[in-house]
């Protein structure tokens, strides 16, 4: 169960008084995952506003040959699939926990009731379906208009945690065989884009990789 403290503490929330806070409490719930476990499948249909609170939820779909297609990974105080639930149809994928975590469950009938005229939810909503927007076109550009040297220099740029990755995991959100970015990183390395580190790299010089996809 999630206190008036904790709830006043994540930005969506923090501009609810006390009496909202408590309305929301009612209306809500805390539940914990371990790591592999399923948030929801695609086509169920949705009941509530997710939003993390912790680990790492990736959102992804099995393709015809039953390869999984990672699409996001959502991390602490995101909203998950809300686009979903406001529209009212089945979810466009799953989801998964790639490590212990939970999440925080909302009625979306109730909240809808109670808390959308208020406008600081609704521009914290809107801005959240905005960056939605931004998350899909970037799906769009490392996937369909980039190739896989300009993929993987793109994500390496603007994700400072890619690198950190380990590597069948970040080959997997490009939609790349783990040889294939192996090769590539390789690549950068000899370039002098960037370096070694232990058992991953470091960029040394972005301004190089940068070209690669602008």
């Amino acid at each position: 169960m999630l206190s008036i403290d904790e709830l006043k503490s994540i930005s969506f929330f923090e501009n609810l008084d006390e009496k909202e806070l408590k309305l929301l409490l009612s209306i809500s719930r805390k539940r914990t995952f371990s790591q592999g476990e399923i948030l929801f499948y695609e086509k169920e249909k949705p009941k509530h506003l997710i939003m993390v609170l912790e680990g790492v939820v990736k959102i992804y779909k099995i393709d015809p040959k039953n390869n999984e297609i990672v699409l996001h990974r959502f991390r602490p105080k995101n909203l998950i699939a809300e686009m979903a639930v406001f529209e009212g149809i089945p979810y466009p994928a799953s989801a998964a926990f790639e490590s212990d975590g939970s999440v925080l469950e909302i009625d979306f009938e109730k909240f809808k009731e109670y808390f959308l005229g208020n406008e600081d939810i609704a521009l914290a909503l809107f801005k959240s379906l905005t960056q939605k927007i931004k998350y899909l076109d970037n799906v769009i550009a490392l996937n369909v208009v980039l190739d896989s040297t300009a993929r993987v220099a793109k994500y390496i740029c603007e994700n400072d945690d890619a690198l950190q990755m380990k590597n069948n995991q970040l080959a997997q959100y490009l939609h790349m065989t783990p040889e294939t970015l192996s090769r590539i990183l390789k690549k950068f390395a000899k370039l002098g884009f960037v370096e070694k580190e232990d058992i991953s790299y470091k960029i040394i010089n972005k301004e190089a990789l940068t070209i690669l996809f602008e």
